[in-house]
């Protein structure tokens, strides 16, 4: 089968419309309410699992949010960016395993560590990503080994994989890359909430009611925004107040109680910016990381008792140079962070070999270098979470790539 969604096989006779094509053509009265791109999802595919994807846009500076405290070579390394030592006054690292510490802006997220809820992975990289935003973002969310080796998300065709695809929606202004491709998703933006007149809304019901395709559709449509827009509560709507620092907790919030429901879809997408830190990072990432902690544990109160058996992934296009630059700030460098979360995390632990940080294990003699393959890691949970099997891993979800053994619990 082809990777590329436009030359898929279809089942409907030539001369039909498919209900995808139908859904996309209603795609003007669906911008007026507010729904964003509208597919249809189902519910089945991942069982009682669930998953959710945090992509961090903008490089996260991962050893400020994970330090290597204890890393000889850390503090002469990062200079004025390294935090004091654990224990060594306010500000200090929140110390984790004797190695690695959080920032103190993350410490809410200490109690899932101790539970056995969260993993990091330090030193997660591409392999052939490069320093550009612009290509390491569509290497991560497309899942290639190089650019234009795929024009669709790694995860569209995880879920498509599968026996029975689940119901996946982005929750945001747009439709990541990551889930676009030939399976039917759903997207939401719950900072978008126009005015829209009730009945034109019921008028638009009234006109597909008969319709077996538009009707249905429809249907699911206005009941997802409604149910995204109830967890939204009296958050801000318009793009201002506490978007943009972090995870907005309303947003993780609902994007939880949706996944966490009977009925919805088992998979959902949030895009966080924010983490191009070339100028003031030390208060721009404190804000950012309190706001990422804050959200992670709206997302966990979100998705109530479904959290024992949730994967969320939180991971970024590529890390920060090891030095500081001239601006106060951090330049775009190579060696990440990735941050497994929820039941199904082998939590409690740091993940994978650790390069180091003296001169001569630096990338390019700036960067911290990359240990893990980011792909590896995304191959890991296709496999090992979302139950894709090794031939279609392998042949067509992330051809190449070898998943990293050891990262999630099944049971």
């Amino acid at each position: 089968m082809s990777m590329h969604p436009s030359f898929s096989p279809s089942s409907s006779p030539t001369f039909l419309p498919s209900r995808r094509r139908l859904l996309q053509a209603m795609g003007l009265g669906a911008a007026a309410l507010g729904l964003g791109q509208v597919r249809l999802s189902r519910a089945e595919g991942l069982g009682p699992r669930r998953f959710v994807l945090v992509q961090l846009r903008g490089g996260l500076d991962g050893l400020a949010a994970l330090p290597p405290w204890a890393d000889p070579d850390h503090r002469r390394a990062r200079g004025p960016r390294a935090l004091p030592d654990p224990g060594h006054g306010d500000g200090a690292v929140v110390d984790l395993d004797g190695a690695f510490g959080l920032h103190p802006a993350l410490a809410g997220l200490l109690p899932l560590w101790q539970a056995g809820q969260l993993a990091a992975l330090p030193a997660v990289g591409l392999a052939h990503g490069g320093r550009s935003h612009f290509d390491a973002q569509d290497l991560l969310e497309s899942g290639g080994d190089h650019k234009g080796d795929a024009r669709d998300g790694w995860l569209n065709r995880a879920l498509s994989a599968l026996p029975e695809a689940p119901g996946a929606t982005a929750i945001g202004a747009a439709l990541p890359l990551v889930l676009r491709g030939d399976g039917e998703v759903a997207s939401v933006d719950p900072t978008r909430a126009p005015a829209v007149d009730p009945a034109f809304a019921e008028g638009l019901r009234a006109l597909y009611a008969r319709d077996p395709v538009l009707g249905p559709a429809l249907d699911e449509a206005l009941a997802l925004r409604a149910r995204v827009a109830a967890e939204m509560g009296d958050a801000p709507a318009d793009g201002k107040g506490r978007r943009g620092r972090g995870l907005d907790p309303a947003a993780a919030r609902a994007a939880g109680a949706l996944i966490g429901a009977d009925g919805g879809p088992q998979v959902a997408v949030l895009d966080v910016g924010g983490w191009d830190t070339h100028a003031g990072q030390e208060a721009a990432l404190q804000r950012a990381l309190r706001g990422l902690a804050d959200g992670l544990l709206a997302l966990r109160e979100g998705l109530g008792p479904a959290w024992g058996h949730s994967l969320v992934l939180v991971i970024s296009e590529f890390g920060r140079t090891v030095g500081p630059n001239g601006t106060g700030g951090t330049d775009h460098g190579t060696g990440g962070l990735a941050l497994l979360l929820g039941g199904g995390a082998a939590g409690g632990r740091v993940h994978g070999p650790w390069p180091g940080l003296a001169p001569g294990a630096l990338h390019e003699g700036r960067d911290l270098a990359a240990a893990t393959d980011t792909r590896g890691l995304l191959a890991a949970v296709a496999r090992d979470w979302l139950g894709v099997d090794e031939g279609a891993l392998a042949a067509r979800v992330l051809p190449g790539a070898r998943p990293v053994d050891g990262l999630v619990r099944r049971g």
